[in-house]
């Protein structure tokens, strides 16, 4: 497995893990304000949600869609649209590095003025980004009484999923 397919599949399967044990929590608690995030599990999901979005859209070249403006109550709903924008990105990182264009430029319109960036720094920035909030949000469902939660590390990814294998020889 290479580095990319390693560190997108961590950064799903991690987040997807969270959005799961979202399930626990009551109405009141997805919105309940924090001093950490977005100031709360719901406006720090969508955060990352919008995150995904913008510079999967940049990465490709085309206009950016508008801001999530609706709002999800259910982490079932969560999972469904994580795992659509998610999957956009991860096949668009995949076909960008297949491509060998993880060096080159895009247009970042959202900056003023517009600046260029790299596709491969845009994929890079999106799986970091997602693992500082996830950060954050562990924070947040502790505190909301969730317990045995994941640590989320790579390594102990590696190993619950069986993604890689060591050899012995």
């Amino acid at each position: 497995m290479d580095m990319l397919d390693r560190l997108l599949g961590h950064d799903i399967w991690t987040t997807r893990q969270l959005l799961s044990r979202c399930r626990e929590l009551t109405a009141g608690q997805w919105h309940q304000p924090f001093d950490v995030g977005n100031g709360s599990v719901s406006a720090t999901l969508r955060h990352m949600l919008d995150n995904i979005r913008v510079w999967t859209d940049l990465a490709a070249g085309r206009p950016v869609r508008p801001r999530l403006e609706f709002v999800l109550e259910s982490a079932d709903t969560w999972l469904e649209h994580f795992d659509t924008e998610y999957t956009a990105f991860a096949i668009l990182a995949r076909q960008l590095a297949d491509e060998g264009r993880l060096d080159d430029y895009f247009t970042d319109t959202l900056d003023t003025p517009p600046t260029r960036k790299t596709c491969g720094g845009a994929i890079a920035h999106v799986i970091l980004h997602n693992m500082h909030h996830r950060g954050e949000l562990l924070h947040m469902l502790a505190r909301l009484g969730v317990q045995n939660l994941l640590e989320g590390d790579l390594l102990s990814w590696e190993h619950t999923t069986s993604a890689s294998k060591i050899k012995n020889d």
